[in-house]
């Protein structure tokens, strides 16, 4: 397989940070667009994806959101998910200028937070050929209902107290990760051990976000303009995640016009690895064959 080829594109002035990865003797093969979830990076698991698609024909492009990874932006680990949604658009515009791929068979994927980012990218009919969407965030309320009033108001107050250290240049960070009990933006039974089960050893990434993320989640509801989208579109979900709700993501899916729904017996992390990652990639494979590669 040929070496994975490092480019960079812009989003708002600011360098973004990308590696693609090509099938071999394939001028011009149909596209993937992968970027990660909730204050992560693209070497969290999602070049295993990447390699299962490579070998099946299509290229695939990883990015990191600004202020992430080995993109510019300061201050750093700052989720918004309408900041994403920008650098979602300027890697899709940035590769459709590209004369190396098909242009017509381009596909967004996205895995939790980056689920439901695909999804509101597709909704504003841009031109792609597919949406693949693995435990999608897709409603904020829902996510919300999940989580400890305890932990709602202390993130509430994180919140507050980050955006008012922003005017004063003193950012607010809190753990992204903690064990049940602990103060982190997710700290159910699964998260801790499933998170970092995805880090690669040698990351240097640090397990802090900025408070006012606890600000947007709630208002952030892809499922709202779900109805919009016009290309098939795979959802996947897990029967036991305890973060992204699986009755949202079937809603979701339930208003999208040429929708497949799927939920596996899995919690939030386990589709990443092991056993429910062959069977997570099967259904991803199976669906980019049919709907893609052998679409007229």
């Amino acid at each position: 397989m040929p070496r994975p080829t490092d480019l960079h594109f812009t989003s708002q002035g600011l360098r973004c940070a990308g590696t693609l990865m090509r099938p071999p003797r394939v001028k011009r093969p149909p596209l993937i667009i992968m970027a990660h979830g909730f204050a992560a990076e693209r070497g969290f698991r999602l070049p295993a994806f990447a390699e299962r698609f490579v070998a099946i024909g299509f290229a695939v492009f990883l990015f990191d959101y600004r202020n992430f990874g080995g993109s510019e932006g300061e201050p750093r680990h700052w989720v918004d998910p309408w900041r994403h949604h920008e650098d979602w658009r300027a890697a899709l515009a940035f590769m459709q200028a590209r004369d190396d791929i098909d242009r017509e068979r381009i596909v967004l994927w996205g895995s939790s937070f980056s689920g439901g980012h695909v999804l509101q990218i597709a909704s504003e009919r841009p031109r792609i050929a597919a949406v693949i969407s693995q435990v999608p965030h897709v409603d904020g309320l829902a996510t919300l209902r999940q989580m400890p009033l305890k932990q709602v108001i202390q993130g509430t107050v994180a919140g507050v107290r980050d955006t008012l250290g922003r005017l004063v240049g003193r950012p607010h960070y809190v753990p992204v990760v903690g064990r049940p009990g602990s103060f982190a933006a997710m700290t159910t039974p699964e998260t801790y051990d499933g998170w970092f089960a995805i880090v690669p050893e040698d990351s240097q990434w640090q397990n802090r976000v900025l408070g006012r993320a606890f600000l947007g989640v709630p208002l952030y509801s892809p499922i709202r303009r779900a109805h919009r989208i016009e290309v098939p579109t795979l959802i996947i979900a897990g029967s036991d995640d305890s973060i992204t709700p699986p009755a949202a993501a079937r809603k979701a899916a339930a208003k999208i016009p040429d929708a497949e729904f799927h939920c596996l017996s899995t919690n939030h992390f386990q589709p990443y690895v092991g056993e429910a990652f062959e069977v997570n990639i099967d259904l991803q494979i199976d669906f980019l064959q049919r709907r893609v590669l052998k679409a007229p």
